[in-house]
């Protein structure tokens, strides 16, 4: 079969196992990715959008938005030429040297001093979280000040400590921020890439 065969046959029988889910279709296009990349099906039940997310989201991409991850694996997961045509581009900071210096310096986690890098280039205005619960953590405080108001935020960190409790912060809705997160443990960089690239679909289909 050739790729875009086996997409379509992967995508036939993640319909079919879902069944009867309830998502509107923008949204369902964004969850069935994430189960797509994950075959984790329980996205279907724990998955939030803030009000009009994916409007707003497909907004964002088009005015050609800066999009920052956490990680690396993120990073390289998005897919850069869907989102050239907007002008955005895509970057991560956890393994620039002046982060690591800051982070050690001031005692801090990388991840936090990437988010900060992040948010002082006043270009970013798309922040996709899928590792660092940290980090989202971070960002939020970071809105908290005035430093930064994004357009959106896909916050889906995973593990342990912490990942739960930065999205249920982040789901909270006192932001005032489109999101896209879940509830729970689970997430990864490679899911939190899942639906950026979604949304990027998404928006260059409704351009055509």
């Amino acid at each position: 079969m050739k790729p875009e065969e086996i997409e379509e046959e992967s995508f036939r029988i993640i319909d079919c196992e879902a069944g009867e889910h309830g998502w509107p279709t923008e949204e369902w296009q964004i969850v069935r990715r994430m189960i797509h990349t994950s075959a984790d099906f329980e996205y279907v039940h724990s998955l939030v959008f803030s009000e009009n997310a994916v409007e707003k989201a497909l907004l964002a991409l088009k005015k050609g938005g800066g999009i920052v991850t956490d990680t690396t694996m993120a990073l390289s997961g998005i897919s850069k030429p869907r989102l050239a045509r907007f002008g955005s581009t895509v970057s991560c900071h956890v393994a620039d040297p002046d982060v690591a210096e800051q982070a050690k310096r001031e005692g801090i986690t990388r991840s936090i001093a990437a988010m900060r890098k992040g948010v002082a280039n006043r270009d970013n205005q798309i922040f996709v979280i899928g590792n660092a619960p940290t980090a989202l953590f971070e960002l939020l405080r970071l809105i908290e000040t005035g430093a930064v108001t994004p357009a959106l935020i896909i916050g889906l960190p995973v593990g342990f400590v912490g990942a739960e409790e930065s999205k249920n912060a982040l789901a909270a809705g006192t932001h005032d921020i489109p999101f896209i997160t879940n509830i729970g443990r689970k997430g990864g960089s490679n899911v939190a890439a899942a639906v950026i690239n979604a949304l990027a679909i998404m928006a260059a289909e409704s351009s055509q």
